[in-house]
């Protein structure tokens, strides 16, 4: 408020200052033309000047003046009227739906930081119409990519549970297949739209991260601790290189667990069995590097990056029950929001996983 009243104050003060050149050009005008034009006039035709006579001298002569006024007045404004109309033209055009575009900068008055106002508000208007616009098209990209998704369990808990409505089964271990069978749909169901939840809720620009500094190194081996009896009944086995030390991290530990779990269930579902996966945690400085690697990804080496869209599948057998294909751009997300990176790499048959953390509190 007070920057606006100081600024007000130095229009004010330009604008008078262009006011009093003007009166003084004015002033020197009028001058001029009563030494060179009215005294000679009055002082050749004194005796035989009537008043008629006098009014037809003065009243164009004063007309002449305020013209000057006017016309330098003008001429010291041109500019700022100049600048001026451009500036409105172009907030016309951004009001017209124009979003982004800027106005020229010229000086360093306060038309030039009202234009430099404009031209934030403009391109702060442009990234939050695109973010609508982004949010849109992610809310269709949902509703059109896992409608299938979201149907094929329920079609299949609706038909046996019409099964089981008109008892159309031969004995009870029939009926436990069945109830077995809409107990497993239903957990798809649940865990499709757990997915799609979360990661509508990490899109949002309004998300917070609950951050504590945890030793990276004991959660990875609770983890793998966690995991390796669900490997082993698939005939992996897990290989860690860890340090020993402590690598002590702020990270919020909920979404990051959520990452490496995503990491793990990715390996265990499209790995070779019998074969082993490599888990390392490197300390580096201030950085901290984790992979994952397993063998047998059926995959094309340029389309490892797309592993991370939403959505995205390879192929048709990569796409699994109970998932929208969300959980490596959930990972992502998470990894980003940490300020951290992730990325993929394949080397002889061999798909890795990196996740690059910062230790310091960012």
């Amino acid at each position: 408020m007070n920057k606006l009243f100081y600024n007000w104050q130095r229009i004010s003060f330009k604008l008078l200052i262009a006011i009093a050149i003007s009166f003084g050009v004015s002033l020197i005008f009028s001058i001029i033309i009563s030494t060179v034009f009215i005294q000679p006039y009055i002082l050749s035709h004194q005796n035989n000047v009537n008043t008629l006579q006098y009014n037809l001298v003065i009243i164009p002569n004063f007309i002449m003046i305020i013209l000057s006024f006017i016309i330098s007045f003008l001429l010291l404004i041109r500019n700022k009227i100049i600048y001026l109309k451009q500036i409105s033209n172009t907030v016309h055009l951004i009001s017209q739906g124009n979003l982004g575009i800027v106005i020229d900068l010229k000086g360093k008055d306060e038309l030039t930081q009202l234009s430099m106002n404009i031209n934030s508000m403009s391109k702060e208007l442009e990234r939050k119409f695109k973010y609508e616009r982004q949010l849109e098209k992610i809310k269709n990209e949902l509703i059109t990519s896992v409608s299938h998704d979201l149907r094929t369990p329920l079609t299949s808990i609706l038909g046996y549970t019409d099964l089981l409505r008109k008892k159309e089964y031969k004995n009870e271990n029939e009926l436990n297949d069945y109830l077995n069978t809409i107990y497993i749909k239903s957990n798809d169901l649940k865990n499709l739209i757990n997915e799609l939840f979360e990661f509508t809720k990490l899109s949002s620009p309004d998300i917070l991260l609950s951050k504590q500094r945890i030793d990276l190194s004991q959660l990875m081996e609770q983890i793998i601790g966690e995991n390796i009896p669900i490997f082993q009944k698939e005939g992996l086995e897990i290989k860690k290189e860890i340090i020993a030390e402590d690598i002590y991290i702020p990270i919020d530990v909920e979404k990051m667990v959520r990452v490496f779990d995503n990491l793990f269930i990715n390996a265990l579902k499209y790995s070779v069995k019998p074969s082993i996966i490599k888990v390392s945690l490197i300390q580096k400085e201030n950085e901290v590097l984790f992979s994952i690697s397993n063998e047998g990804a059926n995959i094309k080496e340029e389309n490892l990056e797309r592993l991370f869209e939403k959505f995205y599948r390879e192929d048709q057998s990569r796409k699994s029950e109970g998932s929208a294909g969300l959980g490596l751009a959930i990972s992502k997300r998470i990894v980003e929001l940490h300020k951290g990176s992730i990325w993929v790499e394949l080397k002889d048959g061999w798909i890795t996983f990196f996740v690059k953390l910062n230790k310091k509190i960012q």
